[in-house]
């Protein structure tokens, strides 16, 4: 994910994504013919909305796995890394289906979880978002942070909730400083 000052830009697809893309695409261009056009638009944003999903998860795991790799190749800091592809968690009253980062020195332990509802039973998206996150940290509760990944002004970024709405932007400085607590020592 690359990112620049107002939020972030989708990368090229890879192989695979290029292959579920024409997939896709033939199986909207039959529906359409056959006069399925409600449900080829419908796969149509869903397969756009999806994509902007995991590259909105993908930005904010990759870039903290890149403080940690800082952190490790110029302190020595021994932080480790986990990541769970298959997570699922409770967001609200929804269930979300993601992924969850856990990052880790000694006792600390920084998590993420982000993801999103992949089926009716699971509920609804909070605040009209594509996805949502939620950042812990382990003996510091107050300094955990629930986001929402939503588009504002032809924009997609993630937005730290405030009360039941998402209000401030969520960016790279964002990220610096849960690392930085989560380094820091006075915690």
């Amino acid at each position: 994910m690359h990112l620049n000052a107002d939020g972030f830009m989708l990368e090229a697809m890879d192989e695979a994504d290029e292959l579920w893309a024409q997939t896709l695409s033939e199986a909207m261009i039959e529906k359409s013919a056959r006069g399925g056009g409600d449900v080829a638009d419908y796969l149509s944003l869903k397969a756009a909305n999806d994509h902007v999903r995991e590259a909105g998860v993908r930005w904010l795991f990759d870039t903290t796995v890149a403080l940690a790799a800082e952190a490790n190749r110029t302190n020595r800091a021994a932080i480790t890394v986990e990541t769970d592809d298959e997570h699922r968690f409770d967001f609200g009253n929804s269930k979300l289906s993601g992924s969850l980062l856990r990052v880790r020195q000694t006792v600390r332990c920084l998590t993420i979880e982000a993801g999103w509802t992949r089926a009716p039973a699971d509920g609804f998206m909070r605040g009209g978002a594509l996805a949502c996150a939620r950042i812990k940290h382990f003996g510091i509760a107050k300094e955990d942070e629930e986001l929402l990944l939503k588009r504002r002004d032809d924009l997609i970024n993630w937005f730290a909730v405030e009360g039941e709405n998402a209000r401030a932007l969520f960016d790279a400085k964002s990220v610096q400083r849960h690392f930085q607590i989560f380094l820091d020592s006075r915690f």
